[in-house]
């Protein structure tokens, strides 16, 4: 058969005997305006999904130099709010390289040399072979004329025979002690200080706040780490440690002391604890070292340190006023000696014990004798030793008159004792 299709000039199909032509006409293609409208949906849905994933594109626009800023400090991070907290970290850091800048050169390095004998023991009287026997820190305060003058730890100068000092550069000086404190663990040496180029400047511990941030400065395990850098705040303040001076196994003092968790180690013993100021306002002094405790380092408060140095500075040691007795805290004698030794009454508990009276003395001059139990000093109540000492040192001046209560005999009486230092007794 055959096939034939007849058409108008439109070219629209008026009849034709092709199988299935019909059907087939009926699917019209698709016009010129579907192509467009597909392609704008798909350019706008590709637009979307680069903009999700990609979003600095969209910041690009327009505002290229902004990106541009934005893009060199946000390189894991591509939104907002990573590169601002970057930039607060930035800042957060600058405050403390800023500080440490300022003070981190006066922190110097000292090193305690020694005499020894032969097995390598330190003997003072062997003028043979010296050794290192340990290293420390110490700060740089103050240059008058030719001289730089250094604040440490007596600890970190004890039974030296020789000192040397390091500085930050690496130059290595000889130095002089001046003097030291044991009671408060301080020292002050000298070196020559036309190679000092940087004093630190002391703030004020008593301005101090619990959670401000502090930074350390020392040689923690020797030079080979000098200049170490460690950060912290003020984890508490007036805290009180005691103290064993002469390893008698009997506290002889309580030390108040900055307590930090910025680190310190072996060998920060008389660095710097300074403020983000860069002022020094803590003289190291120790940690609390045993296996379950971390992060408890104490500073001797600046405020302290002032005075304490200032008298070594002038006398070579610190004139504090004397009595010229031996102290036993009560509570440390036995219950028999308590009742027939002092002969003191039942009810007294507490109080400082005289085990003996130096002739020549202000206690002797007041007529104080041994046995006497001292209970108060100016009306305030004696507890013990230490309390004694602390009364005395840091309340009363050379010069001074105290009244003592004192129990004698089983008797409470006074006596008024005026104060002295130890080389002016007769």
């Amino acid at each position: 058969m055959q096939l034939f299709i007849l058409k108008r000039e439109d070219g629209e199909v008026l009849e034709s005997n092709e199988p299935n032509y019909g059907e087939r006409t009926q699917q019209k293609k698709p016009s010129r305006f579907g192509y467009f409208f597909s392609g704008l949906i798909g350019a706008i849905v590709g637009a979307l999904v680069i903009l999700f994933v990609f979003p600095e594109v969209g910041i690009l626009e327009g505002n290229e130099s902004n990106n541009n800023e934005q893009s060199e400090h946000s390189v894991v991070d591509n939104n907002q709010s990573a590169v601002t907290k970057q930039k607060v970290a930035l800042d957060v850091t600058t405050a403390v390289t800023d500080a440490v800048d300022k003070a981190g050169d006066a922190v110097v390095g000292i090193t305690n040399i020694q005499k020894t004998d032969f097995w390598g023991m330190s003997d003072p009287n062997n003028d043979g072979q010296s050794a290192e026997a340990g290293t420390g820190s110490g700060v740089v305060y103050k240059k008058s004329g030719d001289k730089a003058f250094i604040v440490t730890n007596n600890h970190v100068i004890e039974n030296a025979s020789e000192l040397e000092v390091t500085l930050s550069d690496g130059t290595k000086l000889p130095a002089t002690l001046i003097g030291s404190d044991p009671w408060t663990d301080l020292a002050v040496i000298v070196v020559k200080g036309n190679k000092v180029k940087t004093i630190a400047e002391f703030g004020r511990s008593e301005s101090l706040r619990p959670g401000e941030p502090v930074i350390a400065i020392g040689n923690p395990l020797g030079l080979q780490f000098s200049g170490s850098i460690t950060q912290g705040i003020i984890s508490g303040l007036e805290r009180t440690i005691e103290v064993d001076i002469n390893e008698d196994g009997q506290v002889d003092w309580n030390a108040e002391v900055i307590q930090t968790d910025a680190a310190i180690n072996p060998g920060n013993s008389g660095g710097a604890l300074i403020n983000m100021a860069g002022q020094v306002i803590g003289i190291n002094s120790m940690k609390i070292a045993e296996n379950a405790v971390e992060g408890i380092g104490l500073s001797i408060p600046i405020d302290s340190v002032i005075p304490i140095i200032t008298d070594i500075e002038e006398y070579g040691e610190v004139k504090r006023p004397y009595l010229g007795i031996n102290l036993a805290s009560v509570e440390e004698i036995s219950q028999y000696h308590q009742q027939n030794t002092l002969k003191l009454p039942s009810d007294v508990k507490s109080g400082v014990a005289i085990t003996g009276v130096e002739a020549g003395s202000p206690a002797d001059k007041a007529g104080v004798r041994e046995f006497d139990v001292i209970v108060e000093m100016d009306g305030e109540p004696i507890q013990d030793v230490v309390a004694l000492r602390k009364y005395l040192y840091n309340e009363k001046r050379i010069g001074e008159k105290v009244k003592l209560g004192i129990y004698r005999d089983g008797k409470k009486q006074t006596a008024t004792v005026t104060l002295s230092t130890a080389d002016q007794q007769e």
